[in-house]
């Protein structure tokens, strides 16, 4: 039996703490300042940890090994597990003409750029981000936003901020189970905290979004459109987490948001509309309290603006032409299915069914551990939902859409392993990440960590979600953030008498406002637009915007810390 030790460096807590942050200063300096590829990053951080583990922390090699065993094992199922079905759905639909019909779809509704950028940045961009994640939403949305007519520059910037609100429930919620993986914590109560604050950020990035895109002209016409955009994903994403299911939190927002859009158009117009293709002047991005420059404007005709076929910009189809409902229907076929699928596994009696003949419990092998205060840690046991986990959900749901598309098996399973393929990096830094997570929670190194972070009393409130947020912003994956910093969030939280469930959501809650600022996602953008080596600039146009949010979603974090709003923690 191993048992943890609190200060083991000179008998110093202090001492012992800034030992334990090495590996994540090793992390983030690899990162931010000498800009090494996030898996040999997350490679080498594991091995310093593990130097740490056995010659400070005093763990036993085997034990040790075993942990890091044991990440890796997480990290495969069940985050990539999800992450790589998820993709593979996606890939699927872009291998059929259904794709471009669904983004034919959304830029026949209007020809206007400030409420193309909702749809496609905010609402389509979500829904990528419920499947792939990962930069995809960023990229494709960016690509379909110059079809549309608007700048790169422009485009990368919308595409970058609209990547907030959903990023936490990302990747069927993959970020949120990984916190509860590594934390220990109820999935149920981490996605109903989580689902109590990034709703709040979803309510200002569409008015964010317009404001960018025509700047205070903008904002001025077409704020009613924005608002309901805001206020339908708010609600949904509040409704979905709290009371359904939480892997689907995203898709429904996505979905719900589009419909609220799509009526209110049938009634409300902006007086003015920014016009697409040839009539878009160019602009500069507007910064934070920027005036009002904008595109060319031009008086609304019809409600419904159409370009005529061919390629545009890098060779995106820019044909606006309305489909058929019957080729609509099919274009958003996948995500019915998917949300089909996960409604079935949710009847009583089918999850019931599912839990007894599809899971099982074991405790890893060979590690036996204990906390300071001689209690088991729980993270040395683990539940296999081999059968009702979401990655195999969304495999039954890949299987069905390739039914439905006609897509023959030999095809399907190339682009299966085209996506796996395509994920290998990320696959190789997830996995190293979790075997850091596994290796400082099981050692020790994070609970020293959170002891001397509870020393900051209730300003702890204040720090946890600029935690969240350099995590997110150094990684470029909320999941990867709440695998390293979940369980120092829970730990210091008990420690300051605040509670584990807040300070952990919120390091993802906060997390993502650091999204739009990963060298990844900036990398992902520049090239998504042509607009190579311009991650310095994007990161110019965005720091304020992110900073900004963190600020507001950090107050109100602190409120829901204190006896005004800690009614709203679960």
């Amino acid at each position: 039996m191993f048992q943890q030790i609190l200060d083991p460096i000179g008998g110093s807590l202090l001492l012992s703490a800034l030992c334990a942050a090495l590996p994540l200063g090793l992390l983030f300096v690899l990162l931010g300042v000498f800009r090494v590829k996030a898996a040999k990053a997350a490679i080498a951080s594991l091995a310093l940890s593990l130097v740490l583990a056995v010659a400070g922390w005093r763990m036993p090699l085997d034990q040790a090994l075993g942990a890091t065993a044991a990440g890796i094992f997480y990290g495969l199922f069940p985050i990539l597990w999800i992450l790589v079905n998820a993709l593979w759905i996606y890939k699927l639909t872009v291998a059929t003409p259904w794709f471009e019909v669904l983004g034919r779809t959304i830029r026949s509704i209007t020809n206007d750029l400030r409420i193309l950028s909702i749809l496609i940045a905010f609402c389509f961009g979500a829904l990528l981000e419920s499947l792939a994640g990962f930069g995809a939403p960023v990229a494709i949305s960016a690509a379909m936003l110059m079809a549309a007519g608007m700048k790169p520059l422009k485009s990368a910037v919308v595409s970058l901020l609209a990547n907030t609100a959903p990023v936490a429930f990302g990747a069927m919620a993959a970020p949120i189970i990984a916190l509860n993986g590594v934390t220990g914590l109820p999935l149920h109560d981490l996605a109903s905290m989580a689902g109590r604050q990034t709703p709040f950020i979803a309510l200002i990035v569409p008015l964010l979004l317009v404001f960018i895109v025509d700047g205070k002209r903008g904002l001025k016409q077409t704020w009613p459109v924005a608002l309901v955009a805001g206020a339908a994903f708010a609600a949904a994403q509040f409704v979905t987490s709290n009371y359904l299911a939480v892997e689907l939190t995203d898709v429904v927002a996505a979905v719900v948001t589009v419909a609220a859009v799509l009526l209110m158009l049938k009634t409300w117009q902006p007086k003015e509309t920014v016009g697409v293709g040839g009539s878009a002047e160019p602009v500069s991005v507007p910064a934070m309290a920027s005036g009002t420059s904008g595109p060319t404007v031009q008086k609304k005709t019809t409600a419904t603006g159409q370009l005529s076929g061919g390629l545009g910009v890098d060779g995106v189809p820019t044909d606006n032409t309305r489909p058929e409902p019957r080729q609509v229907w099919f274009a958003v076929a996948p995500y019915l299915i998917i949300i089909a699928v996960f409604t079935v596994a949710q009847i009583p009696f089918i999850k019931a069914w599912l839990g007894q003949v599809g899971s099982v419990t074991f405790a890893w092998p060979g590690l036996h551990i204990e906390d300071s205060a001689g209690n088991p840690v729980a993270a040395t046991k683990f539940k296999l939902d081999h059968l009702k986990s979401t990655g195999t959900l969304l495999l039954f749901s890949g299987i069905l859409t390739m039914a439905l598309y006609r897509i023959k098996p030999r095809q399907g399973m190339r682009i299966y392993r085209e996506t796996v393929a395509q994920l290998r990096w990320t696959i190789v830094t997830v996995t190293a990440v979790l075997a850091l997570s596994f290796v400082m929670n099981l050692s020790g190194q994070t609970t020293t960590l959170g002891f001397a972070l509870a020393s900051a009393g209730g300003f702890f409130a204040f720090l946890s979600p600029l935690i969240g947020w350099i995590g997110v912003a150094l990684t470029g994956s909320d999941t990867s953030s709440n695998s390293l910093f979940g369980q120092m969030q829970a730990t210091a939280a008990e420690q300051t008498g605040l509670s584990p469930v807040l300070m952990a959501a919120s390091n993802s809650s906060a997390g993502v406002m650091g999204k739009m600022l990963s060298l990844q996602n900036l990398a992902v953008a520049s090239a998504a637009v042509g607009l190579e080596g311009a991650e310095g600039t994007l990161f110019r146009k965005l720091i304020g915007w992110s900073l900004g949010l963190l600020a507001l979603i950090t107050i109100l974090i602190f409120l829901q810390s204190t006896p005004m709003l800690d009614w709203m923690v679960p």
